[in-house]
């Protein structure tokens, strides 16, 4: 009896809320709103110093030295690690898996990280922003994906698989920004010795094909190695993803699901929207860094995204997913301006000056709730409530 009652009380509910596609984005949407309160009150003084603190041990570990950046460049591994698989079971099953459909996609996700990019660069070329060109190229797909679903019929399924497929794509070509152009002082040393890991990883795989704590440990090591080649750690978790064979994908990613949307993402947001909003927050917000950010993310996203898909489908080279219209491609592209956590990651690599750091989160939040208003307005004028699931 008191079993059926905690589990009416507490398991279920809890259950519903994980298996519920919009719980995601309004649990980060929550800890950023607490974040952002106790930055800025008084009434929790030691809010977010703790996060910075240094941590004292042996330098030849050549580990992260603060929480944060334990956070960073650990914790958001596993995230990486996930979006790695998500990444690699569409290619090879998914919407993904064929040049024909993944033609509209694929060019809608180019379009949706050059023009922001192309936009940022406009406004902050030969200025001391310039670097932070990659943070609006991102999308957050938790978020993305959590606004489309409150709209629930209003949006076609296979506009949906779109947006999905769209995200998946702009987190690889984040990815590949990240590796290339945001990465440490490169050393070929713990270069070579990541590649010896994935080397003997992909042999294991064809000895023993069961993932198992051999495979933990080799993709610690690799982890280890990453981080300190230069290369960004959270690399580490896409590569070893290419590792896990395709009759296992489904498996590791079901178990990784909950902890990392559930735990990591709120931690990571917890920890990275400490921001402390200067006394003259409007100076702050007109800069040339958060305006680059904030068109770029609102007008460069769902622009670059739709004229690429209106080329495009123009050259029969792709076609408008099923049941939906242009109106309601422009909203999905107006979600894709939802950038949030890899937006604010980039962020953080972007700058290593807290100001500056500050200034491109405000840039990344404004930008991304102007994303949720208007592409949910958008998605819930342009499209009828009794529109079919395909």
């Amino acid at each position: 009896m008191v079993r059926k009652i905690i589990r009416k009380a507490l398991i279920s509910p809890l259950v519903n809320i994980i298996n519920d596609g919009r719980s995601v984005g309004i649990i980060l949407f929550c800890c950023t709103i607490f974040s952002l309160f106790f930055a800025n009150s008084s009434l929790w003084p030691g809010y977010g110093s703790n996060i910075v603190r240094e941590i004292h041990y042996p330098s030849w570990l050549h580990l992260p030295h603060s929480p944060l950046h334990w956070i960073n460049d650990g914790l958001m591994a596993l995230f990486f690690f996930l979006v790695g698989m998500e990444i690699k079971r569409e290619l090879l099953t998914g919407e993904l898996r064929s040049i024909r459909k993944a033609m509209l996609p694929i060019g809608g996700a180019i379009g949706g990280m050059l023009l922001p990019a192309g936009i940022f660069l406009l406004i902050n070329v030969g200025r001391v922003g310039e670097h932070g060109w990659g943070i609006p190229m991102a999308t957050d797909i938790a978020f993305s994906l959590g606004i489309a679903s409150l709209l629930g019929k209003r949006v076609p399924m296979s506009l949906k698989i779109f947006l999905t497929a769209l995200a998946i794509l702009d987190d690889l070509g984040a990815i590949i920004v990240i590796a290339i152009f945001y990465g440490g002082q490169f050393s070929l040393v713990y270069f070579f010795l990541a590649v010896a890991v994935l080397a003997l990883t992909f042999l294991l795989n064809r000895i023993k094909p069961v993932f198992g704590i051999v495979h933990i440990v080799l993709g610690i090591l690799l982890w280890y190695f990453v981080f300190n080649s230069g290369i960004h750690a959270t690399i580490a978790g896409v590569l070893f993803a290419l590792m896990v064979p395709l009759n296992r994908l489904e498996k590791i990613e079901h178990a990784l699901h909950t902890p990392v949307n559930f735990i990591i993402l709120p931690i990571f947001a917890l920890a990275n929207t400490v921001i402390h909003f200067p006394s003259d927050l409007g100076a702050a917000i007109q800069t040339p860094l958060s305006w680059g950010i904030v068109l770029g993310l609102l007008l460069g996203k769902p622009l670059g995204i739709c004229l690429a898909c209106f080329i495009l489908v123009k050259m029969k080279w792709g076609e408008l997913p099923r049941s939906s219209t242009w109106m309601q491609m422009l909203g999905i592209g107006l979600l894709a301006g939802i950038g949030f956590t890899m937006s604010i990651f980039i962020a953080m690599l972007a700058f290593g000056n807290p100001q500056m750091q500050d200034t491109s989160k405000i840039g990344v939040l404004l930008g991304s709730l102007a994303s949720v208003i208007l592409g949910y307005l958008c998605l819930l004028l342009f499209s009828k409530k009794l529109t079919p699931a395909v």
